[in-house]
C-alpha cells in the first residue's frame, strides 16, 4: 500500500501541493495494484530538487532521493543507469526546473530515458518568498522593484519542439485528472513531462484565473505534433483572459536510452541491476608474459 510518512507536513495552509500529492499518491498505488503483483511499491524511486515541490520527497514510504537545487534529473538519471528496470518519478518546480535546471530539461528529452518529470509550476520560488521565476508573466512585480521584464518561458511547447514523447498539463486542483496523467505518464515509455499548474496560495493565489480560463482539449489528436504545438502556444503564460489548454498534447513512443545501450538493455532484459551480476576478475592479463 503507498503510503505517507509520519512526518509533519509543513507546506502552507491551503497549498495546492497538498492535492498534488494525493493525485501522485493515488497514481502510483493504482500503477500497482493494475500490474497484478509484477509492479510493487519497492520498485518506485522518487527524485526531488529544491523548493516547496521538494517537501513531497518526505510524505511517501517510498525510496526517494533529494537532487541538488535544479539537479534532480541528473539524479533521476543516475539512479536509472544503477538499475534500468525501476520506475524513476521527478518532481521539480518551475524555478528548480527552468532557471536552475534548465540544461537538464534539454537532455532529459534528448536522451529519451525511461522516466517521468513532474513539474510544480506556480510561476515563483515560493519556498524563498515568491521571486519571479521564467514562467512568470512580464508585468509580475512579486519580489521586484521594477516587475519582471522579459517575456515568459513556454516549456510545454519547448518539449513538443525538442521531440519529447509524451508533453502534457493538468492543473492540481482536479484531483483525479491529475491522478490519471500522472499514471499515463509513468507507463509511457520514454521521458515524459508533465507539467502541473499547481497555483501558490499564499505569494501569488491564480485559482480564480486558471479555474476561469482552464479549458480540456481533444486528446484523440495527441499523436500529431503539428496539432499539439497549435495547441501549446495558444496560452504563453502571459497572464490574460484567455483560454488555456491542459491534457495530453502529445504522445508517441520511440527508442529509448536503455534499449541503446548494450550495458543497459542487458540488465533490462535480465530484470536485474548492477550489483546483481556476477563478475569474474584476472589480474593474468596485467602479467606480462616473457619469452
Amino acid at each position: 500500500m503507498t503510503t505517507y510518512t509520519v512526518h509533519d507536513k509543513t507546506w502552507c495552509l491551503g497549498c495546492t501541493n497538498f492535492s498534488l500529492l494525493e493525485s501522485a499518491r493515488q497514481s502510483f498505488q493504482e500503477l500497482i495494484d493494475e500490474s497484478k503483483g509484477a509492479l510493487k511499491k519497492e520498485d518506485f524511486v522518487l527524485c526531488a530538487g529544491i523548493g516547496c515541490h521538494g517537501k513531497i520527497h518526505d510524505y511517501y514510504e517510498m525510496s526517494s532521493i533529494y537532487g541538488l537545487h535544479g539537479r534532480d534529473l541528473a539524479t533521476a538519471f543516475g539512479v536509472k543507469v544503477g538499475n534500468p528496470n525501476l520506475k524513476v518519478v521527478s518532481f521539480s518546480g518551475d524555478g528548480n526546473a527552468f532557471d536552475e535546471g534548465m540544461e537538464h530539461f534539454v537532455h532529459a528529452i534528448r536522451y529519451n530515458m525511461d522516466m517521468t518529470l513532474i513539474v510544480h509550476d506556480n510561476n515563483l520560488l515560493s519556498l524563498t518568498t515568491g521571486q519571479p521565476t521564467a514562467t512568470a508573466w512580464k508585468g509580475l512585480r512579486n519580489r521586484t522593484a521594477y516587475g519582471v521584464s522579459s517575456d515568459p518561458f513556454n516549456p510545454v511547447s519547448m518539449a513538443i519542439s525538442l521531440g519529447c514523447g509524451f508533453v502534457a498539463r493538468t492543473y492540481a486542483v482536479d484531483v483525479q485528472d491529475t491522478k490519471r496523467i500522472i499514471k499515463e505518464a509513468i507507463k509511457h515509455k520514454g521521458f515524459s513531462y508533465v507539467e502541473v499548474v499547481q497555483p501558490c496560495v499564499f505569494f501569488l493565489d491564480t485559482r480564480e484565473y486558471f479555474t476561469k480560463n482552464l479549458y480540456k482539449i481533444d486528446e484523440t489528436t495527441k499523436m500529431d505534433k503539428t496539432i499539439a504545438l497549435q495547441k501549446a502556444t495558444e496560452w504563453n503564460y502571459e497572464h490574460e483572459d484567455k483560454k488555456i489548454p491542459y491534457g495530453i498534447f502529445y504522445q508517441r513512443e520511440k527508442g529509448t536510452f536503455e534499449e541503446a545501450e548494450p550495458q543497459l538493455k542487458s540488465l533490462l532484459d535480465k530484470k536485474i541491476a548492477w550489483w546483481n551480476l556476477k563478475r569474474s576478475f584476472s589480474y593474468d592479463r596485467f602479467v606480462k608474459q616473457e619469452n
